[in-house]
Formats: structure tokens, C-alpha cells, sequence
């Protein structure tokens, strides 16, 4: 990732999954651009993850991009607003999401959003809520989701069920930003459970930010 300055960011990554005999990679873009007077703050992003993989000896196209708008308002009300285009394997169509974000205080924010998909075989009508509490040194955050929802949406090989599977989330973390190597380092447990099929993870990252300017982010 790289800060141009303190209002456009960029990033590119390659990933890798495999899951039993399925396997996939993808290379990803993704930039960021905000402005706007301090109270009241807009921005546009996009996102492309183009690749493909194998499924029981068969070859698939991985590719998912999208686009969004965001708007900040008196420093405490966030809104987004997005469209995701997906087309892996036999999943396709099209994923609009409408989000919300509320800044309790300089420590507490809450955020809900709904995603709802409008064309294609995703059939996918999913709620998530998230909370974060930042602290001095550490970030805490917590969240879930309920509904219906294609695998391929949560970044899982779209074969393990169909399109339209019952889900349920549940997630917390914190994440420990290392100003000094203009890095941060994260730890979240994710548990879930779509139409039966029951996933627990522990995921360890370490984020750095070349771009971050005076040695924060």
C-alpha cells in the first residue's frame, strides 16, 4: 500500500487460497480519493481482484471489482454507498451495499450496512453490524452478519454450497499500530457458519504503510 498524500491511497497484492482439491489466485488493485472541508468530507474508491483457479480438475475465472462513494458529515455520520460486480466459477451478478457509520465519541463508532443482489445467482440479502473502540495504544472491534448470502461473497471457493445459503458471522479482533515502522499488526477470531458448513479462523497480519508520512499512518 501507498499513501500519495493524505487524501489518495493505493495498493496492489497477489493472493492464493486452496480448499480440499479447489484452488485459486488473484492479483488485486485497489485506490482511494478523498477531499472536501473538514466537517463534511466525500471520496471515491475502486477495487479489482482479476485471476483464476482450479475446481475437481476444471478451470474458472476469478473476477470481482467494484466501486463506491463515501460521505462524512459533521465528523460523526459516515455513508457509503457501492456496487460489486462478481463473476467466479458459476457465481455471477451484480452486489449492491448501503452502509452507515456513527462516531459516538473519539473512542466509540458503530456501523451497519445492507447488501442485496440484484441480478445474477448470488442471491444474497445480507445485514452486518460492526463496533469499534480505539484506544491509546490498542483498537478493539467486534462484529457479525445474518442472512443469505453466496460463499464466493465471503472470499470462499463458490462450490462448498449453493448461492443463497442461510449465514451467520461472528468475528472480534484488535489491532496494535506500530507508528515507529509505520506498520500495523492485527489479531482477529472469525466464526461462521453458512447452511451448516462451520468455519472457525485465527488470522495474524501485519500491515505496512511505505506512503504514512512522520513515521504514523
Amino acid at each position: 500500500m501507498h499513501n500519495f498524500n493524505a487524501d489518495a491511497l493505493a495498493g496492489e497484492a497477489v493472493e492464493h487460497q486452496q480448499l480440499s482439491d479447489a484452488y485459486w489466485t488473484f492479483g488485486s488493485l485497489n485506490g482511494s480519493l478523498v477531499g472536501g472541508p473538514a466537517d463534511q468530507r466525500f471520496g471515491v474508491y475502486g477495487e479489482a481482484h482479476e485471476g483464476a483457479g482450479h475446481d475437481a480438475g476444471k478451470s474458472f475465472r476469478y473476477s470481482i471489482e467494484a466501486a463506491g462513494v463515501t460521505g462524512t458529515f459533521n465528523h460523526r455520520l459516515s455513508v457509503q454507498l457501492e456496487d460489486r460486480q462478481i463473476d467466479v466459477e458459476t457465481t455471477h451478478g451484480n452486489l449492491p451495499k448501503a452502509g452507515l457509520t456513527w462516531l459516538w465519541t473519539r473512542q466509540w463508532s458503530t456501523s451497519i450496512s445492507y447488501s442485496y443482489s440484484v441480478n445474477g445467482n448470488l442471491g444474497t440479502r445480507l445485514t452486518a453490524a460492526r463496533i469499534d473502540w480505539f484506544g491509546g495504544h490498542v483498537n478493539v472491534l467486534a462484529g457479525g452478519a445474518y442472512g443469505q448470502a453466496s460463499p464466493v461473497v465471503l472470499n470462499l471457493q463458490s462450490g462448498i454450497v449453493s448461492p443463497g445459503s442461510r449465514l451467520r458471522e461472528g468475528y472480534a479482533g484488535l489491532s496494535k499500530p506500530l507508528a515507529r515502522f509505520r506498520s500495523e499488526l492485527s489479531l482477529v477470531a472469525d466464526y461462521l457458519d453458512i447452511s451448516g458448513v462451520r468455519r472457525a479462523t485465527l488470522t495474524l497480519a501485519y500491515v505496512f504503510h511505505p506512503g504514512a508520512a512522520g513515521g504514523g499512518r
